[in-house]
């Protein structure tokens, strides 16, 4: 049987391009793209009513949260984003020109209209909303950025798994037992702004919709399938939903079509412990094989070929060991070959994929194909997955993306290699556990389920009395701990030794430069003067760049303090984004000062891994644990570093940088590198 790896070496050597860049600088760029694109002109007295109308509700909006922030009804505070949403989703179509019908005029009349009954009922001390059935709009509040974000729901007419809201407290209703969740992930729709979200979630359900389940349709920050905050906002979404309703994390499942099915592959195989079930519905699987035009003329360099491996579902298909999953593609549908890919990956780690076919069907569900699907979905629903299963089988890349169920690698020999656990639990004998570049191990004897379930855990019958992994036995497992820690050092295997202190690369904690802005974050702009004047005029534009790239495809804006203005609760809670130089940025000269940072930078050169560059026409670009919080990330002059040239394409919204990235400044920002980049590369698993 082949292997994974010799599988994806394969697609690889298809490919006309070469493997090594030293350097790497791009071609001339084709018009880039906007997104959303530009809306229409419309007529000026309908603007200036929506103007209107949105400053007074905005002006509402302020009032409401502060009547609620002291008052007795602090708990419906937490219910403040429905109405908030309902603001922005006028308010950005307005300011951005995000009008794409003249039949949306109507649709902003009507949300300002729901968002000052929502307002009414909230002053009143209730919320009705929350016991309403059908199709449902809500807004939650993310952690990331601060920014509202929009999710619709279907709630089945006789759902009755709800939490208890009340003006001064949320808490479980333990009548019933936990119910059903399905997340359906949106196909790609460039004109699909809040606006027209709340519009279609207002308009129709899903294609598909099981029996006796609450189906959750995150935004996904608009149109990146789910990728970066796009992943996240699912995250966030189903916890909002989580609080609300209880839901059965054991029968929980993730479904999709299009750039949702896309969504879907990734987070199956990526998050496999989850999901009860999994249905992509046509969709990419990987970059190399669905974007061969566009890379043979392009050529990847070699840092971008190693973070395939990040969003790659490919490379993660053996992850669906433990996730029945049921691909649909259409007969005549060109995404057909994405499903044909990842049964092939499978096949590859042993399994095998099921799979329905829409027959003469192009790209779209054959209707009694969809019943078939659904019927088989509610079956695996009837089930639910095991809390505890008896066999794991786990493989990750990086550790953004750690855990399957009890199984959690805390720490690889090399990142962006494959990593792999294999553990299976006998009652009547040891666990035994086979790794692959894996450094770190804990394994869980108490599996948390959700405290809204009644039931905060799971917990085996007890803690093994023996493991054996990779051949080494360690016996005289305590009885009384909930959980193992396994390390690695020399080649073997020690129990209760978490891994050594100082720098490592862990979960939280891997890079490369995108994986800053998994969590909150906050740009930190300059107030002082640069260097020089064309490094000052670089990093005045990249910021703007990555500011205004933050708003068009991940919907919020992103948070942004002058260097004098940080604060002790920015250090310790948020990844820290400095822009500028050692004289402009006061928060960067700091973390010069600690000499902690891996650069020597002043106004003659700029010295990094031993290399010296001329500081009049560069700049460095890296991620590294903050010198005074290293629990948290500080990035310098970048933000998510995917530019316009993928804009047409999410298979290609992708990490471009790696760890680190020396750019020559004296060639200006394009569609794909914000300048040449004179070197890049991966810090190793200790930062060094």
């Amino acid at each position: 049987m082949r292997s994974l790896a010799a599988l994806t070496l394969t697609f690889l050597l298809t490919l006309p391009f070469p493997f090594t860049l030293a350097t790497h600088a791009q071609t001339p760029p084709p018009p880039a793209k906007r997104l959303p694109p530009a809306g229409i002109a419309i007529p000026a007295p309908d603007r200036t009513e929506l103007t209107t109308a949105t400053a007074a509700f905005a002006a509402e909006i302020s009032t409401l949260r502060a009547e609620l922030s002291t008052s007795q009804k602090t708990a419906l505070l937490a219910l403040l984003p429905d109405v908030e949403i309902l603001h922005k989703a006028v308010d950005w179509a307005l300011r951005y020109d995000e009008f794409f019908s003249p039949k949306e005029i109507a649709t902003a009349r009507h949300l300002l209209a729901l968002g000052h009954e929502r307002a009414a009922h909230l002053r009143a001390g209730r919320a009705p909303w929350l016991d309403a059935t059908g199709l449902v709009v809500r807004g939650y509040r993310s952690k990331l950025d601060d920014s509202v974000q929009p999710y619709g729901l279907v709630v089945p007419a006789d759902w009755p798994h709800k939490r208890v809201v009340t003006i001064s407290a949320v808490w479980p209703d333990t009548t019933n037992p936990p119910g059903r969740l399905q997340v359906w992930l949106l196909g790609r729709g460039e004109k699909r702004t809040e606006l027209a979200f709340l519009a279609e979630r207002e308009a129709k359900p899903p294609e598909i919709v099981p029996a006796r389940t609450l189906v959750l349709i995150p935004y996904g920050r608009f149109c990146n399938a789910t990728k970066f905050a796009g992943e996240i906002d699912v995250l966030e979404a189903m916890d909002a939903v989580s609080r609300e309703h209880a839901i059965d994390p054991l029968r929980t499942s993730v479904a999709g079509f299009s750039m949702g099915g896309a969504s879907t592959w990734h987070l199956a195989t990526h998050h496999p412990g989850l999901w009860s079930s999994a249905s992509p519905g046509a969709g990419f699987a990987e970059v190399a094989s669905y974007q061969r035009a566009y890379l043979a003329k392009e050529p990847p360099t070699w840092w971008e070929q190693k973070l395939w491996n990040w969003y790659n579902a490919t490379s993660y298909a053996g992850n669906l060991f433990n996730v029945p999953t049921i691909a649909y593609s259409g007969e005549l549908d060109p995404q057909k070959a994405s499903a044909d890919l990842m049964e092939q990956a499978m096949a590859a780690e042993g399994l095998k994929l099921e799979r329905l076919i829409g027959p003469k069907t192009e790209h779209k569900y054959e209707s009694a194909t969809k019943k078939e699907l659904i019927a088989r979905l509610e079956k695996i629903a009837d089930t639910g997955r095991d809390a505890t299963p008896r066999e794991i089988r786990f493989s990750t890349y990086t550790l953004r993306y750690p855990q399957s169920s009890w199984v959690r690698i805390e720490a690889m020999e090399k990142h962006w290699e494959r990593a792999e656990v294999r553990a299976h639990r006998d009652p009547n004998g040891p666990l035994t556990v086979q790794t692959k570049n894996v450094s770190a191990l804990y394994l869980s004897f108490l599996i948390p389920i959700a405290a809204f379930t009644g039931q905060s855990s799971v917990e085996w019958q007890g803690p093994p009395s023996t493991v054996v992994i990779d051949g080494q036995k360690i016996s005289r497992i305590e009885y009384d701990k909930p959980a193992l820690w396994l390390t690695k050092s020399g080649g073997k295997w020690a129990r209760d030794l978490p891994p050594p202190a100082g720098l490592r690369k862990r979960p939280g904690l891997t890079g490369p430069i995108n994986d800053a802005f998994m969590e909150p974050f906050v740009f930190v702009r300059p107030t002082g003067q640069p260097l020089n004047a064309r490094l000052g005029t670089w990093t005045t534009g990249e910021l703007a760049h990555a500011t205004k790239m933050w708003r068009d495809i991940f919907r919020g804006d992103a948070p942004v303090k002058d260097d004098t203005a940080l604060t002790d609760a920015d250090l310790a809670a948020k990844n820290l984004i400095l822009w500028g130089d050692p004289t402009s940025n006061q928060v960067l000269a700091r973390l010069l000062a600690t000499g902690k940072l891996p650069l020597t930078w002043d106004g003659k050169s700029l010295t990094f891994r031993g290399q010296t560059y001329d500081a009049a026409h560069h700049a460095p670009i890296l991620i590294f644990p903050n010198p005074l919080n290293p629990a948290r990330y500080v990035v310098l002059n970048s933000g998510i570093d995917f530019r316009e040239h993928a804009y047409g394409s999410n298979s290609l919204q992708i990490p471009k940088l790696p760890d680190y990235a020396i750019i020559d400044l004296r060639e200006a920002p394009g569609p794909r590198w914000p300048g040449k980049i004179a070197t890049a590369g991966f810090f190793d698993e200790t930062w060094k």
